[in-house]
């Protein structure tokens, strides 16, 4: 059984909490992030600490308490360090570049591919090189999935878009005949 909801979240000093009507406000110096937490889980914000409660103890409040723990500390780290994806373009002639708010892929299609960047995520775009960045780590985590879904690495010659460091299983191919 997993204890992460029973360990308490450290506030950074630069960091403002509020909450209010089961909405958790968090402000720091890169930005501001909201979300609404569950009636299964209560937070009781203490002296730079923030733990999280259960009402009633069942096996799904436990585990929505460890989910919210979670996703709180998660906004505490993206408003104070942000967060961050790296995506690789592998293939010849596959290439990205940003055109204002806009990623624009070349990945063998007949026609480039156009993204707009959601809001709060920045890119920077070196050829075959993609770095996403943002305060709220699903969305970084999204947007990255979302590139990626445009041309998903194939397992013959490894082209196609993959985040950093991630290992594609090569197949042999076909032997040839002689």
């Amino acid at each position: 059984m997993s204890r992460v909801g029973k360990a308490p979240i450290s506030v950074p000093d630069n960091t403002k909490i509020k909450y209010k009507n089961r909405v958790i406000t968090v402000e720091s110096t890169k930005g501001v992030l909201t979300k609404e937490i569950h009636p299964a889980v209560d937070l009781v914000i203490e002296e730079r600490m923030i733990r999280v409660d259960v009402i009633k103890n069942t096996r799904p409040n436990r585990a929505l308490r460890g989910l919210t723990r979670s996703l709180v500390a998660n906004m505490v780290t993206g408003v104070t360090k942000g967060f961050q994806r790296e995506l690789e373009v592998v293939g010849v002639g596959y290439r990205a570049e940003l055109q204002g708010r806009t990623a624009v892929f070349n990945l063998g299609y007949s026609h480039p591919i156009h993204f707009e960047l959601p809001e709060g995520i920045d890119a920077k775009i070196e050829k075959t090189k993609v770095v996403l960045s943002g305060i709220d780590k699903e969305l970084v985590g999204l947007t990255a999935a979302k590139i990626r879904s445009f041309r998903k690495p194939e397992s013959y010659k490894g082209k196609g878009v993959r985040y950093a460091g991630e290992v594609v299983r090569r197949k042999a191919g076909k032997a040839g005949s002689k």
